[in-house]
């Protein structure tokens, strides 16, 4: 039987933990762990973010800026950190934030917030599971109640309901301050079930999530009902800047968005967009999301216009934008760093926080839309990318 990874109970988080395991296992597979094993950061912060702590992955970080962001949280010029291995995303960010900041900046509005659970209860019949429908209606104010008896920050904002067959399923929409808040919605949904189960005769079982949830999923239903925040960013770019800027017009940005639509729609993509993915991804690692919710932060609907003057219009809504500024990964030290510089930790900073990443997705946007049509695009990555 193989050896066991080293652990120790008492004290798993500490340098010499960090060295044993990195000493197991360049041993059993002959390989170096030099650089995986330099940091700066002490082993005992990581815990409750890793388990068998052996060291870090380094990935390189860059920044984009200034990007003027006119939000309700986020006023100002920022300097974002992303964090990347793709040669040209940085440059191609950049160029955006630039192309928005001299049109004005971008207008960021945070439309919507709500973090989901889903339970699904299951029933002899339909009938039942309807009737257990209404009671669930009418009773909403002390499953509300119990559900918030665990945690401080989170609220039941209101529960959704789909029927189908013999089942019953539940959306529990949370608000959930500067948390992410799927851990906390889980804790806070399992007391509210506990207590409809113990308060409602007929139920044959139930199972804290029946999928509705999408978690780490997309799902139309995010695009049309939120998870994390719904973000709006939008901003009209004068036409004579962009020929300027980008080499490329209001006219034939917007007739290459009508000819995307339609590839977007046959593809059956959740993103009419070009790539917000990118951005969302180099901006949850450097500022310490869970970066696997970019499965339901990359969605995304664009919609574009040209003025009676000519000029063009913008807007990039992102549905599912699921970011925090306290708890998990924000409180790493290099997050830590990442968030400050952006004036977005702690308390009370979470809509500034997504208002800049809409900002930062909308200026990638532009770069990549004008950079298609413009011919920069295979030879931005000559000069700068990985076909260098």
């Amino acid at each position: 039987m193989s050896e066991r990874i080293p652990r120790n109970s008492d004290n798993d988080y500490s340098e010499e933990m960090a060295q044993q395991r990195r000493d197991f296992v360049s041993e059993k597979t002959s390989t170096s762990l030099d650089n995986v094993g330099h940091y700066s950061i002490d082993p005992a912060t990581t815990a409750g973010n890793i388990e068998n702590f052996i060291g870090v992955a380094q990935v390189p970080m860059g920044l984009v800026g200034p990007l003027r962001v006119n939000g309700e949280h986020a006023s100002g010029d920022f300097y974002v950190p992303m964090a990347t291995s793709e040669g040209t995303l940085i440059a191609s960010y950049n160029r955006g934030a630039r192309l928005l900041s001299e049109s004005g900046g971008a207008k960021v509005t945070v439309v919507d917030d709500a973090m989901q659970r889903a339970p699904v209860f299951v029933f002899d019949d339909a009938r039942a599971a309807r009737d257990f429908g209404h009671w669930v209606s009418e009773n909403f104010a002390e499953i509300a109640a119990q559900a918030e008896t665990t945690t401080s920050s989170g609220q039941l904002r209101d529960i959704q309901q789909f029927a189908a067959a013999r089942l019953r399923y539940l959306r529990f929409n949370y608000t959930t301050g500067d948390a992410a808040g799927q851990n906390m919605v889980g804790k806070a949904t399992f007391v509210a079930c506990e207590w409809i189960a113990a308060n409602y005769p007929g139920i044959k079982r139930y199972m804290l999530s029946g999928a509705m949830d999408t978690d780490k999923k997309h799902s139309q239903l995010n695009t049309l009902h939120t998870r994390g925040k719904r973000v709006i960013a939008e901003v009209t770019i004068p036409n004579d800047l962009l020929q300027k800027r980008m080499n490329t017009s209001a006219e034939a940005l917007f007739k290459a968005r009508s000819i995307n639509q339609v590839g977007a729609f046959m593809a059956g993509s959740h993103n009419t967009g070009a790539h917000s993915a990118n951005g969302i991804t180099a901006v949850f690692i450097a500022t310490g999301q869970d970066v696997a919710n970019v499965a339901e932060s990359s969605a995304a609907v664009i919609y574009a216009d040209v003025d009676e003057d000519g000029n063009y219009y913008l807007s990039i809504t992102i549905p599912s934008l699921i970011v925090a500024t306290y708890g998990g990964g924000t409180g790493l030290p290099t997050q830590q760093e990442c968030l400050n510089l952006l004036g977005c930790n702690g308390v009370g900073k979470v809509r500034k926080l997504a208002e800049i990443i809409g900002a930062t997705v909308l200026a990638g946007e532009i770069s990549l839309m004008s950079a298609v049509l413009a011919g920069d695009w295979v030879t931005s990555h000559d000069a700068l990318g990985r076909n260098r």
